[in-house]
C-alpha cells in the first residue's frame, strides 16, 4: 500500500476538520528511542513526540514488558466496578508526586476528559457554573473544555454550558501587558483579575483553570509567581485553582516536576495526561479529597485507569523517576534554547525563542517586526521534515514551531536537531 492510497482513503472516510501535517502527509510505521520511520523507509528525529505524548521515547523495554505481563493474564478490562491493582498503585504514586495534600486521583482516557472532570468537580464543589479562564488557552475538544478554551482556531462552537470570564495571557510580544516587565506584569494581571471578578461575575465563581505554559497557544508563559499572586485573590472568595498540566507535567519544564511549582502555589486540582501513558490512553485529575469527592451521584470512567493503560503508566512513571528525566530535560533543554537563540540573532524572521526545559517554541514574524508570519512558519516546518526532523506547529496565528521531544533525548540529538533547524530557518529567510 502506498502513502497516496492511504491518504485518499483517509480523506474518503474521515472528517475534513481532522488536520494532517505536511504537504505530503506521512505514515509512521516504526519507532525506536527518539526516531521514527515512515512507510517509505525515511527516518526522522521526532521532536514533537506524538504531541508531547511519547514522553520517554519509542519501544521502551520496561513499558513493553509491563504491558505484556498484564496482557498475559488475559485481563485487558474489568471496569472500575472491581478493584484494579495497577490503578491503585499508580494512583498512590501520582498522589505522592502531585504536591497536593490528602490527594485523590480519578483516571480518564485523555486530557480533555480530565479537564471535564475537574470542571465537574469544581462547579459541584462551589455550586456555580462561573469560570475564570485565560485568553490563548486550550483545554480540550469536548463541550465544557472547549468552552474554557480561549483560542479561536480551536473553538468549534460558540455554545457554552459555562459562564466564562477571561484573563490576559502571558504573551510578551503583543497585547496590553506585553510591554511590562515581570513585576509590573504581575501587578497589572492581579489588578485585572480583581476587576474581572468585580464586573463580570456574580462573585461566587467556581474556579480558575489555567495552563502554566500554554501548549496549543504556542508555549506562551506568564512570569513566574503569577498563579501564586492569583491564588491570594482567589482564596479571598474560596475560588478554586485548576492547573492544567496535560503538557507541562512530569518534569518536562526541567526546573520543576509540575508547571505550577514555578508560581509558589499549590493548586486545588491538577489535570494530567499525554506523557504518563507514553502512547497508551491515560489521563486524570488529582485534587484535595474534600474537593474531588464532591460528586453526589454514581460516576466512573469505563476505560479510565484500565489494567493495560495503568500498567504502562506505572512503568513510565517508574522509568521517569529512576532515570531522573527532569534533570535531563533541564540540561538538554538548556542546550536547545541557547542554540536556538543564536539562530534567532542571525535571522529577523524569528520574533522570539521561548520555553522551559523540553517545551520550546519559535515564533516567526515579518522580519524585524512582530507581525505574525504563518507562511514562513510553514516553510520552516516543511524544511525541517525535509531535513529529517519532526516538529509541531501552534500559536494563535499558526506562526509558532513547537518542540516537545521525549525527555530521554540526548545532547547529540539536540545538536543534530539544531543543525537541521538552523538550515531550515536559513532556507526560509529569503
Amino acid at each position: 500500500m502506498t502513502t497516496d492510497d492511504l491518504l485518499a482513503r483517509h480523506r474518503a472516510v474521515l472528517p475534513s476538520w481532522m488536520p494532517l501535517y505536511y504537504a505530503e502527509p506521512i505514515e509512521i510505521v516504526s519507532g525506536s528511542g527518539r526516531r521514527v520511520t515512515d512507510a517509505q523507509g525515511r527516518s526522522y528525529l521526532d521532536f514533537f513526540g506524538g504531541v508531547l505524548t511519547n514522553m520517554i521515547g519509542y519501544d521502551i523495554a520496561e513499558v513493553r514488558e509491563a504491558v505484556r505481563r498484564q496482557l498475559d493474564t488475559g485481563v485487558v478490562h474489568t471496569s472500575t466496578l472491581y478493584l484494579i491493582r495497577q490503578q491503585v498503585e499508580l494512583a498512590e504514586k501520582v498522589a505522592a508526586v502531585s504536591g497536593i495534600p490528602d490527594a485523590r486521583v480519578f483516571f480518564t482516557n485523555s486530557g480533555t476528559e480530565a479537564n471535564e472532570a475537574a470542571l465537574l468537580v469544581a462547579t459541584n464543589y462551589r455550586r456555580s457554573h462561573q469560570i475564570l479562564a485565560v485568553r490563548n488557552s486550550y483545554h480540550g475538544r469536548s463541550y465544557a473544555a472547549m468552552g474554557v478554551t480561549g483560542h479561536r482556531s480551536w473553538s468549534a462552537s460558540a455554545l457554552n454550558p459555562l459562564q466564562v470570564s477571561w484573563l490576559h495571557s502571558g504573551d510578551r510580544l503583543r497585547g496590553l501587558l506585553s510591554r511590562l516587565g515581570p513585576e509590573e506584569y504581575l501587578d497589572a494581571a492581579v489588578e485585572d483579575l480583581r476587576e474581572v471578578l468585580a464586573t463580570q461575575t456574580a462573585g461566587d465563581v467556581a474556579c480558575l483553570i489555567a495552563e502554566p505554559i500554554q501548549g496549543v497557544g504556542g508555549f506562551v508563559a506568564p512570569p513566574d509567581g503569577l498563579f501564586g499572586a492569583f491564588k491570594k485573590v482567589l482564596d479571598e472568595s474560596g475560588i478554586l485553582l485548576i492547573s492544567d498540566e496535560v503538557q507541562t507535567g512530569w518534569g518536562r519544564t526541567g526546573d520543576h516536576f509540575w508547571g505550577y511549582q514555578a508560581h509558589d502555589v499549590t493548586p486545588d486540582l491538577l489535570t494530567f495526561a499525554k506523557g504518563i501513558g507514553n502512547g497508551f490512553a491515560l489521563a486524570g485529575v488529582v485534587g484535595r479529597a474534600e474537593v474531588l469527592n464532591e460528586v453526589h451521584a454514581t460516576s466512573f470512567s469505563t476505560f479510565g485507569g484500565n489494567p493495560i493503560s495503568t500498567a504502562a503508566g506505572n512503568a513510565v512513571l517508574d522509568y521517569l523517576l529512576a532515570h531522573d528525566l527532569q534533570a535531563n530535560a533541564a540540561r538538554v533543554g538548556g542546550i536547545l534554547l541557547a542554540g536556538l537563540r543564536k539562530v534567532a540573532r542571525r535571522h529577523g524572521i524569528v520574533g522570539e525563542v521561548r520555553g522551559r526545559g523540553l517545551m520550546i517554541g519559535l515564533e516567526f514574524v515579518r522580519s524585524g517586526g512582530t507581525e505574525p508570519d504563518p507562511a514562513v512558519t510553514a516553510r520552516v516546518f516543511e524544511e525541517c521534515k525535509r531535513g529529517g526532523l519532526l516538529v509541531g506547529k501552534g500559536g494563535l496565528y499558526g506562526n509558532v514551531l513547537r518542540m516537545g521531544p521525549p525527555l530521554t533525548v540526548t545532547e547529540s540529538e539536540a545538536a543534530e536537531a539544531l543543525g537541521i533547524l538552523a538550515e531550515a530557518v536559513a532556507v526560509a529567510d529569503v
